[in-house]
């Protein structure tokens, strides 16, 4: 097969083949070579180049420059996994090129942590809260289940029927229930929760 010859316009004044190297319209990566037989009057297909693209380069894409006369390395971080500054919400990259400016590759440490502009650092205010309510709850729930566990024992109280060992728990039930109803929540998280009698 001949080789093609290209005039200054990039046309084939002599028909033939060429090897054109390929890239992606909107990314510009290069995507791989293709043999190509030019007619006379023909030029290389669109979103090609004739020049050889650069050696391939760990943690790089090759891929056409803006100017589209040359080739260029661009940061290529697809597939890795990167936190958004604002929520803290992971995702994965896709697109070739740099870090976008809305994401780190850096990883909160917790739910509390915002972006200072280089770093993560926790909201000890948002996480504080969040301590106080979870203790808020466990300490709802505590007392309802020992409120449900005597309400036999103060009906049989109220009856005059009530045995002595099950006088003897109701105190000791009553007793947890007034130490939980001290719990000081804003302690959170250094609770020393009492003890649930046996």
């Amino acid at each position: 097969m001949t080789t093609a010859i290209l005039n200054e316009n990039h046309l084939a004044s002599q028909a033939g083949t060429v090897t054109v190297y390929n890239f992606d319209a909107l990314s510009r990566e290069c995507l791989g070579s293709t043999v190509e037989y030019l007619a006379v009057g023909v030029g290389i297909p669109a979103n090609s180049a004739l020049d050889k693209p650069l050696a391939a380069k760990s943690g790089f894409a090759v891929r056409r420059n803006a100017a589209l006369d040359g080739w260029e390395y661009a940061p290529d971080h697809r597939g890795s996994e990167v936190y958004d500054k604002i929520t803290g919400e992971k995702k994965t990259l896709t697109q070739l090129g740099d870090y976008p400016d809305d994401v780190t590759p850096l990883a909160p440490a917790n739910p509390y942590d915002v972006w200072n502009g280089s770093v993560w650092v926790t909201d000890e205010a948002a996480q504080q809260a969040a301590q106080i309510a979870l203790a808020e709850q466990t300490k709802t729930r505590l007392l309802s289940s020992a409120k449900n566990t005597i309400s036999l024992w103060q009906t049989e109280l109220q009856l005059g029927i009530i045995s002595d060992d099950d006088k003897a728990q109701l105190i000791a039930w009553m007793r947890y229930i007034q130490a939980l109803q001290k719990v000081d929540t804003a302690t959170a998280p250094d609770i020393a929760w009492p003890e649930q009698p046996q």
